[in-house]
This record gives C-alpha cells, structure tokens and sequence, in this order.
C-alpha cells in the first residue's frame, strides 16, 4: 500500500491511446497498445513522478469495458512499478466502478483515480457515502479522490473529509477548486495523510499551503515546463517557480477556455506537439471546428518554445 509521502511532483494525466481506426464507431478494439507503452515509457524516463489515465481528459466515457481492461493492464505493464500508477474508474453509477476496480487491482495498478459518478448531481452525503462503499469493496486499493465540481456536479467541503479519511486507503486527490483558506482548512484535517495534487497553474502558490505536487495534460506536448517547475518549487527559487507558471498560461487576450473542446482538443494538440502519439480522438468528438485546430497549432508551436527553453532548466536539477 501507498502513503501521501509516496504521492509528489508532476502527475501526468494520460491520454488512452487510440488506434488509427478508433474513429469508426464500429470499432472495437481502439487502444494502441504499442503508442501506449512507448507514450509512457518516455513519460516516465523523463521524469514524471505519478501517472493517472482515464480521466476526462483520459477519455473514460468513450471506451468500451473491455477496451478499458485493455489499457489498464497494458499500462501497468508498461510501468513496471517504477512510479506510481492511478487507473481511473470513474463512471454513471457505483456497480461500473467496482467493476473497473476489480479490473484495475487484477492488472496491478498501485491504486485508482476515481470521482463521484456523474450523471445527475450527487449530495455530499451520497458523495462521502460513495467512497466509502469503494473502500468497503476494495481494502487494499489505494484511492486517490478525482475531485472535479464542474463535471462531477458535486464539491466536496472540507468538513466531509472527516468521514472520508477514516478509510486509510485514500492517500491522494487530485484537485484545483479551493481557496489557499480552504486549502489550508483541508490540510489541518487531513494531518499529512492525504496529498493533494493541484493544477500546474496553481501548484507555485499552492505548495506554500501544502500541496506536494500537481496535475497536467499538457505534460504529454512535452513535459520540460512541468519538470523545471517541479524542481524550482523543490529548490524554493519562487522567482524562477513564478516565471515558469507565468509561461504556463495561456498568451494575455486568448478566449476563455470552451468545457466542451478543452480536453478533447487537448488531444489534437498532442498529437501536433510530437512528444507522443496518442492517436486520434474517439466518437462523437469527430467533428472539430477549423478555429479549435487552429488555436492549437498556434499553442503547439509557442509549447516547442517553451520546451527548448525549460529543458536545460530541468535537465540541469536532475
């Protein structure tokens, strides 16, 4: 079993790697199992500390039950325990979710990402109730808690953490939806037994409150910003932490960032970038209007910029 101490740095939130012919609906079979291990190979000699898939940038909702049986075994085979590796579960209703936990702890996977299933809006008591159910199922999975309001339609407070974290299986929760005073309030709560991965934009700030790392997508277009911004954190340098983030958002005078394309455009991107090759999106995100691409191209071309100016910066702290 996994502690919080176990649970730091630059998590990578993996695309599932998708064969050419994953745009068929009549498809069956789309997880590329050869992008998959060398997407994750590189990731992972590169520097990441955790590994999480099947998030919503991670495409869940799109795959078939088996396909998922797929990618969690392949991808535990691909990490061969060299860090942390999260499979996400989450779905519309509980019995899907124990049936991918079940999928997951037979693949291996040191433990599951998983969110409040989804489809209408949960209350808090049937959220805290929900993990404690997976906890009951699955005693000897870690879990780390995919805690996103705007797509899982719940928060969860601070004061439910007092019943959540009776189950000494949760060890992590990948966030980006409290104030630094909530922050602080859940940190006091959670004494030390919880590690709360926040977004890259927030992790410079947020590290002072008690966040030892933080979640990105954008690791997968090359991940030399991520990794020199883990380190400069490390390295208490907040000037270099600062200037980092600062290259991490987006240009001054980008349009607001539309819920429905961007994470499936963050895939488009990806695939421009040429770190990896997380193949093509799945049905029925297929029809993508010019402007979304040509955003991100746009993006890809400044992320190759930052990438050859951030790499020397993170090569030279390792």
């Amino acid at each position: 079993m996994l502690t919080s101490k176990d649970i730091s740095g630059l998590m990578a939130m993996m695309p599932a790697f998708a064969t050419d012919d994953a745009v068929d609906y009549r498809s069956t079979a789309t997880v590329d199992v050869a992008r998959l291990h060398h997407g994750l190979d590189r990731m992972v000699k590169d520097g990441a500390n955790v590994i999480a898939t099947t998030g919503s940038f991670g495409e869940f909702y799109t795959l078939l039950i088996e396909e998922f049986r797929t990618l969690a075994h392949e991808s535990v085979s691909a990490m061969k325990k060299r860090v942390p590796l999260f499979v996400g579960v989450t779905s519309t209703h509980t019995r899907e979710v124990l049936q991918k936990c079940q999928i997951a702890q037979e693949a291996g996977a040191d433990g599951i990402l998983v969110g409040v299933p989804y489809y209408f809006p949960s209350t808090v008591d049937n959220a805290v109730r929900f993990f404690k159910d997976i906890g009951e199922a699955f005693p000897k999975l870690n879990i780390m808690i995919y805690h996103n309001p705007a797509l899982h339609h719940v928060k969860l407070p601070v004061s439910a953490f007092t019943e959540i974290m009776k189950n000494p299986a949760v060890v992590a929760m990948k966030d980006s939806h409290r104030t630094p005073e909530e922050f602080d309030e859940l940190m006091a709560l959670t004494k030390g037994q919880l590690s709360v991965l926040v977004h890259q934009g927030q992790f410079a700030k947020y590290a002072a409150h008690g966040a030892p790392g933080f979640w990105s997508i954008d690791a997968w277009m090359g991940p030399w910003p991520q990794l020199a911004l883990r380190d400069a954190v490390r390295a208490k340098n907040g000037p270099l932490a600062e200037a980092i983030t600062a290259d991490l958002a987006p240009p001054s005078g980008s349009p607001p960032p539309n819920l429905s394309w961007r994470e499936t455009a963050s895939k488009i991107g990806i695939r421009m970038a040429g770190y990896v090759d997380p193949g093509p999106l799945r049905p029925p995100f297929l029809e993508i209007p010019a402007e979304v691409i040509e955003r991100q191209r746009i993006r890809i071309e400044r992320w190759k910029e930052l990438c050859v100016k951030y790499r020397p910066v993170a090569q030279a702290a390792e």
